[in-house]
């Protein structure tokens, strides 16, 4: 059994969410860069180098890379030879975000009530998802969620029936429908299977795993490379003003479902894709 305070879990998650509002992650930047080599048209790759450009600037002067901090999403994997001592897990993941947003003078956008919108001042709580895994070792990533892509989200309850092409033409319809929206070039989260819930959660996690990473799955591989070549020919392009880029990478993860069920959630996110990952 491996002991650990829970103020390494506050002070890992402050620090966190201020490096993913403030610098993109490597593979997303990467995208970035060859997405400006390949883009073929004039605007499309003004677009991107005026991205590229405000990346440099983020970071040289410690301001967000989008005014939108979003809300902030945690998938925590905690093994299952861990103890957590020194008070409240969850009461320690939300004070590392409230210790993040106030230090990193970050913009506060959660607000207590979905109808009465008072804002908490601190962006929390936040959104907190947990899986117990084997081992001593606790794995947090911390992706903080702007709202003009969250927005975008939509979940498809298909018939069996419908198959892989009616799941493809489910996606291609939500990022139709988004266009620029959802600040493209964009990130395509997909979660196929399980239920309602479930398929949402996967589309969500899917938006953290590494731009050219693809699923293990061979059709699903497949599909995922079908879907990016498709998408970028719908010329939405870069800011929605046309060009060839208008997805970085489509990623898909799948679950066993019911008989009589093809769960379908595909959550956008924008050209900032942010995700920090740390193991404890």
């Amino acid at each position: 059994m491996r002991t650990i305070a829970v103020d390494l879990v506050t002070d890992s998650i402050r620090e966190m969410c201020i490096e993913a509002n403030h610098f993109l992650s490597r593979d997303m930047r990467q995208a970035l860069d060859n997405a400006a080599q390949a883009e073929r048209s004039p605007l499309g790759r003004q677009i991107l180098a005026q991205l590229q450009e405000n990346l440099q600037i983020a970071g040289e002067d410690m301001i967000p890379i989008c005014q939108d901090t979003g809300m902030t999403v945690v998938f925590i994997e905690v093994g299952q030879e861990v103890h957590f001592e020194g008070g409240s897990l969850e009461e320690a993941i939300h004070e590392g975000v409230r210790r993040g947003y106030r230090d990193g003078y970050l913009r506060k956008s959660v607000v207590k009530d979905p109808l009465i919108r008072e804002n908490t001042r601190d962006n929390t709580p936040a959104i907190i998802h947990y899986e117990i895994k084997p081992g001593d070792r606790v794995r947090i990533t911390v992706a903080p969620k702007g709202f003009g892509s969250e927005n975008m989200s939509r979940v498809f309850m298909l018939k069996p029936a419908d198959g892989i092409e009616g799941v493809k033409n489910a996606i291609l319809t939500a990022v139709k429908d988004a266009g620029p929206n959802a600040c493209p070039p964009m990130v395509v989260g997909v979660g196929i299977g399980g239920t309602f819930e479930k398929c949402a959660i996967m589309a969500k996690q899917a938006l953290t795993r590494e731009v050219g990473e693809h699923s293990s799955v061979p059709y699903v591989r497949e599909m995922e490379e079908e879907l990016l070549a498709t998408i970028n020919g719908l010329g939405i392009g870069p800011g929605g003003l046309g060009g060839t880029t208008t997805a970085l990478a489509v990623n898909i993860n799948t679950y066993p479902t019911h008989i009589a069920g093809l769960p379908v959630a595909v959550n956008i996110c924008c050209h900032v894709n942010r995700h920090a990952v740390r193991v404890l």
